[in-house]
This record gives C-alpha cells, sequence and structure tokens, in this order.
C-alpha cells in the first residue's frame, strides 16, 4: 500500500506542477501533508518537517547569499569589460559570434539564474545576429546549451535540488564533476565553433571599420550598452565572397534590448572593479578547495560586496530589495521541500517505493543505476520540472541504486547530466525569455536544440563514467 501510495502522492506533485494547477511550493507543501494523513501518519507530520527543514537550512542559506552576491556582481559592472571585449573579439565574424554567444552565457551564467543569463546575452548579441543577417536559433541554441551546463553549480539549482533530496553536502556532488561539466562545456564551445562556420559559409565574412573611421555619430557593431537597432549596413565586395561594411545606419526598434548592459546605470562601480573581481575568483576559489561550507562563503561574499560597494544604508536595502524575488521564490522552494522529502521518507513510502523498482529493474543493470540515471535524466528532466525530477524521481532511483552498491553521490552527480537539454524544456520559465527577447518561435528553438542538448548530456555523461566521478 505505501508503494501505490508514494508514486500516487509524486504522480499528483507532478501533473499538478506540470498543468500549472498549483505552483510548486505550494505542491511540495500541501500534497505530501495531504498523504501523510492518508496514510495514518498525520499526528507525526511536524516531526517529519521539522527534520527537513533543520537538513535543508545550509542549502537554502547558500542559495539565498549567492543570488544576492552575483546579482550585486551584475549590478556592479562586473561583467561588463566581459561583454565588450566579446563583442570586439566577435567584429562581425559570424564564427566568433557564436562562439562568443558561448562564452558570454557560460560566464553569465555565474549569476545562477537563467533569467539573468538570458537577458544579458540576448541584449549583448541580438543586434550583431540581426545586422550580419544570422539565424537568430543558433544564437539560442549555443545560449541555452551553455547555460545548461554552467546551471549545475551548486547555486544554479539542480546541484542544490539534488543536495536537498538525498540530504547531501552540494560540493561534494559538484567538485568531482567539474572535470566532466568542462568536457561538456568543450563540445558546446566546438559545436558553437561548427555552427559558427557553418554561418560563414552561409553569409561570408564581414568585417566593420574602427568605431574612430566611421565617426562618433555612427552605431557601430562593438561595445555593450550601445543602444543602437537593427541596422541596415552599406556593403561592398572585397573578394572571396565576403563583404565589407562602409557603415551602419542605426535605428530606434531595439533601444529597449540593450538596457541590461546600460553603461549610465547607477549601480556602477567601475573604481572597484578590481576589488569586485578580486573577490569573486577568491570566492570561487575558497569554493572548489572548501577552505569553509559554502553557505559561509557566500554569506560572507555577499554581506562584503555590499558593504564595500554601497557604504549607505539606503543604498545595500535598494539592492537586497532588487533580487528579493529571486531569493524569496528559490530558498522558499527548498523549506518547502523539507515537507515533501520529510513525508516520502519518514513514512517509508520511498523505503517501499525503492524496493519495488530494485525488483523490477533487471540485475544485469543493478550494479550501473548510476548510468541508468544518467541517460533517464534527459527525458525525465526534459518532460517535466526539477522540482519533479528532484523531489519526486532521484529518491527513489537513489534508493534503488543503494540497494546495488552505488552511492548516493553518484546518483546525485548523474542526474545532473540532462541539464544541457532541460534548459529548453517547455516547462522552464527562462527559456521563453530567451526565445521573447530573441523573437524566435518556441518550437523552431526546440526543433533546432534538442538534438545538440542531447548530445552534449552524453558527452558528459561518458566523461564522467571516464573520470570515475559517476
Amino acid at each position: 500500500m505505501l508503494t501505490i501510495l508514494g508514486f500516487a502522492m509524486i504522480a499528483t506533485f507532478l501533473v499538478l506542477i506540470m498543468t500549472k494547477k498549483m505552483s510548486p511550493i505550494a505542491a511540495l507543501v500541501l500534497i505530501p501533508a495531504l498523504f501523510c494523513v492518508a496514510v495514518g501518519k498525520g499526528a507525526h507530520l511536524g516531526d517529519y518537517v521539522i527534520d527537513g527543514v533543520s537538513s535543508l537550512a545550509p542549502t537554502a542559506a547558500m542559495l539565498m547569499f549567492a543570488i544576492v552576491y552575483f546579482g550585486v556582481m551584475i549590478d556592479v559592472g562586473l561583467f561588463d569589460p566581459v561583454v565588450r571585449a566579446i563583442l570586439r573579439f566577435c567584429k562581425a565574424d559570424p564564427m566568433r559570434v557564436v562562439v562568443g554567444t558561448a562564452v558570454l552565457a557560460a560566464i553569465v551564467s555565474l549569476d545562477g539564474d537563467g533569467s539573468t543569463t538570458f537577458m544579458i546575452t540576448v541584449s549583448a548579441m541580438y543586434p550583431l545576429y540581426k545586422r550580419l543577417g544570422m539565424s537568430l536559433v543558433v544564437m539560442t541554441g549555443v545560449a541555452a546549451m551553455a547555460n545548461g551546463v554552467m546551471n549545475t553549480v551548486p547555486w544554479g539549482g539542480p546541484t542544490a535540488r539534488a543536495a536537498t533530496a538525498l540530504k547531501l553536502d552540494a560540493a561534494d556532488i559538484f567538485v568531482p564533476m567539474i572535470p566532466a561539466l568542462l568536457v561538456g562545456l568543450l563540445g558546446v564551445l566546438g559545436l558553437a565553433y561548427v555552427l559558427g562556420l557553418r554561418e560563414r559559409r552561409r553569409l561570408g565574412a564581414l568585417r566593420i571599420e574602427d568605431e574612430e573611421s566611421v565617426g562618433a555619430k555612427e552605431a557601430v557593431l562593438v561595445g555593450a550598452g550601445a543602444a543602437a537597432g537593427p541596422a541596415r549596413p552599406r556593403k561592398r565586395p572585397v573578394g572571396g565572397g565576403a563583404d565589407h561594411v562602409d557603415r551602419v545606419d542605426g535605428g530606434d526598434d531595439d533601444e529597449d534590448l540593450l538596457k541590461g548592459l546600460d553603461p549610465d546605470r547607477p549601480t556602477l562601480r567601475p573604481r572597484l572593479y578590481w576589488f569586485n573581481a578580486l573577490l569573486t575568483g577568491v570566492l570561487l576559489t575558497a569554493m572548489i578547495l572548501e577552505l569553509l561550507p559554502i553557505p559561509v562563503l557566500f554569506l560572507l561574499g555577499a554581506a562584503l560586496a555590499l558593504s564595500v560597494n554601497y557604504p549607505r544604508l539606503p543604498d545595500q536595502k535598494a539592492r537586497i530589495a532588487a533580487h528579493a524575488d529571486n531569493v524569496l521564490n528559490v530558498s522558499g522552494m527548498v523549506f518547502a521541500a523539507a515537507v515533501f522529502t520529510g513525508v516520502l521518507q519518514g513514512t517509508g513510502m520511498v523505503d517501499h517505493m525503492a524496493g519495488w523498482l530494485v525488483d523490477t529493474v533487471p540485475e544485469g543493470l543493478g550494479p550501473h543505476m548510476a548510468l541508468v540515471t544518467g541517460v533517464l535524466s534527459l527525458p525525465l528532466t526534459y518532460f517535466m520540472s526539477n522540482d519533479g525530477f528532484y523531489f519526486g524521481v532521484l529518491p527513489v532511483l537513489a534508493e534503488a541504486g543503494v540497494a546495488h552498491g552505488v552511492t548516493p553521490l553518484e546518483m546525485a552527480r548523474a542526474s545532473l547530466v540532462g541539464q544541457p537539454l532541460h534548459m529548453s524544456s517547455p516547462l522552464v520559465p527562462a527559456v521563453y525569455v530567451l526565445v521573447g527577447m530573441a523573437r524566435v518561435e518556441f518550437g523552431d528553438h526546440t526543433r533546432f536544440v534538442v538534438k545538440w542538448a542531447a548530445l552534449t548530456c552524453l558527452l558528459i555523461l561518458a566523461a564522467g563514467i571516464l573520470f570515475g566521478t559517476i
């Protein structure tokens, strides 16, 4: 009976959040509470929740302060020089533009928020794609895959969910996976190079006159935050099918696209750039070396970043308020998950479900449950939300893996494999920010990206197995 009720609870949770009948936070709280009463253990619900909250508090703290920290770094302009450098590197070469898109999306993804990554990436790159006549689905596809790989950072969501669901330390999951994830990122860059060459052959290479030679009143392709719209370049042949752009006549249709990189925004702190860069480098290094627990590192980093960049209390409050929505949504999800995982564990549902699953898995596949989990993560994280997969499915797979000698850490790492594909799932709100700003039909984006994203996932899985982390 507990097996049936356990699967029924997960199915009810998945259906309600996938059909958007309930928010993930509400479903994580109310559905398990209802089933806890149904199995006759409603009197113990409080104990289950308290135990869950106690174990998940460090994860919630990490997410809260990581979002604040990287939000402040974007506010103060830490990434602006990177954007400008990438745009200068791109010039008007389609191959460089596509590679630059992947690099920019990967770097900005360090903030752990997909919507922010896509806003900054599209704001910077969209004018180049439009002016050169490049395929916009290439931009959305490459950006989504790069973000999917980088979204596995402990504060990005999936790793925190896996740690939450299996009661593990996020650093223990993420750090050993870094080599495999780097292979995946190199795969995305390699794919961007190939797609860029294809665009170059289709369009021909272009080159842009230096800004000074074009004139101060001309709109140029290089420089973050330039409020220039779609250009109507005047071209003349140079040879070999390439074109030379004499000048670019800017419009004002796309002025709003670049406001995310506004070079005059009041939150910028250019005099403190090197302090912020050093602080971020030290923070990430300390995280990788595990000098302190990740929640403590981000707590200290966020407090220091706010105090140094915004000494005035009203400015600090304004920066915190600007990122409060993201903080509340993510940390609220973690604490709500304490109810779901607490009931699943406390009532014994997960044990009975795992036992049933162990009996159905062929004996030959039992010792390879990490590999099975990695493969399953592709379709499961695409057709369901991360909440559903990590809180509803992963605990069951992990219990089945333990029965066959596979550690929860290996299962947690394998569960991250599907993220490059997941970021293009119709259940991910950030992907609508991406295709909306890029003015791309979601169906076109899906048809283009699915095969490449799946290949990237399998590359990460193969690398994880080769390096012995999965």
